[in-house]
C-alpha cells in the first residue's frame, strides 16, 4: 500500500471526513486513518447527538454533494429556540426567551438552522468520501505517533508502517492523543456533570421548536426530530444534564421506570412520552487547545475546540476549522504544511471560535448554578434579552450563521 501522501488526517469522524473532501478538491492526495473498523463508517451507530446545522454549514454540505444523501425525514428545520429558567415549568413558560430568524419578513422567514443526527451526517460524509479517487481511507488502524522536520511529516501506525506527508491533520476528538503527542496542551473546562441523550415520542406536537430548560438541579433540552415514531407521534431528542451518579442510575434503569422518571422531570412539556431509542451518556467537558498547529501539523474539529453541547454547534465549528485550513492552503504556493499558512489558519480559527466558546462556557456555568443570587441573575438576564430585539437579532444571526 502507498504510504506517501500530501495530507494525512487522523480521525474518520465528521470533521476528518469533511477535511478530506476539502483537500481532495484542492487536488491533494489524502489518507484518512480511522481506528474503528470500516463498518463503523458505513453504518455509524446511533449516538443520541442531534447537530444544529447553520446555513453556512448547509451551503458547504450542498456544495460538496453531501446534502443529497440525507432523507427528507432526517432533516428537521429549527423554527424557534426557547429558553426556560426555574423549576415550575408553567411559571417559567411565561418568562421564556425565544430566538427565531428576524432577517426576513415572517412569510419568508428562514429557519434558524436544521437539526440532523450526528450518525446520519457521518454516514453521508463517508458515502461521498468513498467516491473520491484521491482519498484513501484506512480503517482498523491506530496512529501511534507523528513527527516532522522542515520538509516532511511522518506518522507511525500500529502495524509498523510509516506514512509520509507534507501535512498531518489531527481530527481525533476533544481528548486527542495526536495533539498530546505533539506537545500541545488544552484548557479543559470540567462541568462535573454528565449528559444523557435519547429520543422520546410524545403526544404534544413539537412544532419544530427546540427548548432549553435551566431547571433547578438539572438542565434539560428537547430538540425536535423530523422522523416519526412507529405509531405516528412526534419525536424529540432529550438532553438531560445531571451529576454523574444520577446519570448512571438513569442509564441503567428499566425502561418503564426511566420513562416515569423523565415524565416527572418534564412536567408535561411534551405530553405523554415513551422511549424510542437507546440511551447514551457522555461526560460534560469543554476543551480549547493551547495551539492549533505545530510543525507540519494542524488541529481541527473537537481536537481544536470541543464545545459545550448547549448550542449543538460543535460540528459547525469543526466544519469551519477545516474550511479555514483549506482556504489558507489554497491561497499558498502549493505546500499544505507551509508554516506561514498554518500560522494564518491558527489566527483565523482562534478569532472565529474563542468568543463563542468563552460565552457558551460562561452561560452554561451561570445557568447551572442554583444559588439564590444565580437564580435571580439568570432570570433577570433572560427578561432583559427577551425585551431587547437588537440583542435577540444578533444572537439569532450568530446561531444561524446565515
Amino acid at each position: 500500500m502507498n504510504t506517501e501522501f500530501d495530507i494525512v488526517i487522523i480521525g474518520g469522524g465528521a470533521a476528518g471526513l469533511s477535511c478530506a473532501l476539502s483537500m481532495d478538491r484542492l487536488g491533494f492526495h489524502v489518507a484518512v486513518i480511522e481506528q474503528a473498523p470500516e463498518t463503523a463508517l458505513e453504518n455509524p451507530r446511533f449516538d443520541g447527538r442531534e447537530l444544529a446545522l447553520t446555513h453556512h454549514t448547509i451551503a458547504w454540505l450542498k456544495d460538496y454533494n453531501v446534502w443529497p444523501h440525507f432523507a427528507l425525514s432526517q432533516v428537521t428545520p429549527l423554527q424557534r429556540a426557547d429558553i426556560l429558567s426555574g423549576h415550575d415549568a408553567a411559571r417559567a413558560a411565561r418568562k421564556l426567551l425565544s430566538f427565531e430568524s428576524m432577517d426576513t419578513p415572517s412569510e419568508e422567514r428562514a429557519p434558524l438552522g436544521y437539526l440532523v443526527a450526528h450518525h446520519v451526517i457521518r454516514k453521508a460524509l463517508y458515502e461521498e468520501v468513498r467516491k473520491r479517487e484521491n482519498i484513501t481511507v484506512i480503517c482498523g488502524k491506530d496512529a501511534l505517533r507523528s513527527g516532522a522536520h522542515a520538509e516532511e511529516a511522518h506518522m507511525d501506525l500500529d502495524d509498523g508502517r510509516r506514512f509520509h506527508a507534507r501535512l498531518i491533520v489531527a481530527a481525533d476528538g476533544r481528548f486527542s492523543r495526536a495533539r498530546a503527542q505533539r506537545g500541545i496542551g488544552a484548557v479543559t473546562h470540567d462541568f462535573r456533570r454528565h449528559i444523557l441523550v435519547c429520543r422520546l415520542s410524545h403526544t404534544r406536537p413539537h412544532h419544530d421548536i427546540a427548548t432549553q430548560w435551566f431547571d433547578e438541579g438539572q438542565t434539560l433540552a428537547f430538540l425536535p426530530v423530523g422522523e416519526k415514531s412507529a405509531d405516528g407521534r412526534d419525536c424529540s431528542s432529550l438532553v438531560l444534564t445531571l451529576k454523574p451518579d444520577d446519570i448512571s442510575r438513569l442509564a441503567h434503569m428499566a425502561a418503564p421506570d426511566f420513562v416515569n422518571d423523565i415524565a416527572q422531570r418534564l412536567q408535561g412539556q411534551l405530553g405523554a412520552i415513551d422511549l424510542v431509542s437507546a440511551r447514551c451518556t457522555y461526560p460534560l467537558k469543554a476543551v480549547y487547545a493551547h495551539r492549533f498547529r505545530a510543525a507540519r501539523f494542524a488541529l481541527i474539529g473537537d481536537a481544536a475546540v470541543g464545545m459545550h453541547p448547549i448550542t449543538a454547534h460543535g460540528f459547525n465549528f469543526g466544519l469551519k476549522g477545516q474550511e479555514t485550513l483549506a482556504r489558507k492552503i489554497a491561497d499558498g504556493a502549493g505546500d499544505p504544511g507551509e508554516p506561514r499558512l498554518l500560522r494564518q489558519f491558527e489566527m483565523a480559527h482562534r478569532r472565529d471560535t474563542m468568543p463563542l466558546f468563552a460565552a457558551t462556557n460562561a452561560i452554561a456555568t451561570l445557568y447551572t448554578r442554583d444559588a439564590p443570587l444565580s437564580l435571580k441573575l439568570r432570570e433577570a438576564t433572560l427578561q432583559f434579552a427577551q425585551n431587547s430585539n437588537p440583542l435577540k437579532r444578533f444572537v439569532a444571526r450568530v446561531l444561524s450563521d446565515h
